[in-house]
Parts: structure tokens; C-alpha cells; sequence
């Protein structure tokens, strides 16, 4: 097994995701600059896919930094305490794209590959039967 999430737990964390989405949206409402500054960095963080092309340990890494709220919390409590309008707003995408992905069930990455994840298997990963997966 690769440590995915199944059942009740994965819906739960999607809508997890969901509700840390809505309440980016609301925050950006509030504090943004513009839905066309939002629309043009939303994906931003998906720049790490290019991580793959050095390999799935590397693209995981790459992917998971970029993906885990850690970055996103910091840019947030940095943009708070030093007053900085961008670092605010940067955290405020960043967990707004983070709660979008998990809400769709992308999860952080297994290096065994982009479709082995912690909220589940994604795209061809799904097809493998779960015996050969856990192998």
C-alpha cells in the first residue's frame, strides 16, 4: 500500500480542501489585488510539475513542497507580521490553490509516481490493481 486515504477520511479531506478554498476566496475578496492577479497566479504553484522531468523522486519533492501548506502558512504569517501586502496575497493564492487541488483529490506525491498520492490514485495509477500496488 502506498499510505492513500480511502472512504469517509479522503471525502472528508476533500472537503477539507474545499472549505480552505472558500475561505482563500473570501480572504483574496478581502485583501487581494484583483481577480486578474488571481487568475494569473492561481496555477503558479503547478510550475513544480517540471520537478518530473528530472525523475519521480525529484518531481514528488518538487510537487509536494509546492503543494503542502507549509510554504503558504509561512508566506501568511510573514506577509501578518512584517505588514507585506504581497506576502499576504501570496499566501492567500497559494492556500487557495493548495484547498482547489485537494478539494479535486490531488494529493502530495508518493515518489513512486504523479498518480500515487495520499488522498488516493489519480489518472493511469488508478488502473493498477491494488494487490500489484502494494507490492
Amino acid at each position: 500500500m502506498f499510505g492513500e486515504t480511502t472512504g469517509g477520511v479522503r471525502v472528508l479531506l476533500r472537503v477539507e480542501g474545499l472549505c480552505v478554498l472558500i475561505a482563500a476566496l473570501w480572504a483574496y475578496s478581502r485583501f487581494g489585488m484583483g481577480w486578474g492577479i488571481f487568475a494569473l497566479f492561481f496555477f503558479a504553484p503547478d510550475i513544480s510539475f517540471a520537478g518530473y522531468l528530472a525523475g519521480p523522486r525529484m518531481g514528488a519533492t518538487t510537487y509536494n513542497t509546492a503543494h503542502s501548506y507549509i510554504g503558504a502558512v509561512t508566506s501568511l504569517v510573514l506577509g501578518l507580521a512584517f505588514s507585506s501586502h504581497v506576502l499576504l496575497v501570496a499566501g492567500i493564492l497559494w492556500s487557495a490553490h493548495i484547498g482547489f487541488d485537494r478539494a479535486l483529490g490531488y494529493g502530495l506525491k508518493y515518489w513512486d509516481g504523479f498518480g500515487f498520492t495520499h488522498l488516493g490514485r489519480i489518472g493511469r495509477a488508478r488502473r493498477i490493481p491494488r494487490d500489484l500496488a502494494q507490492s
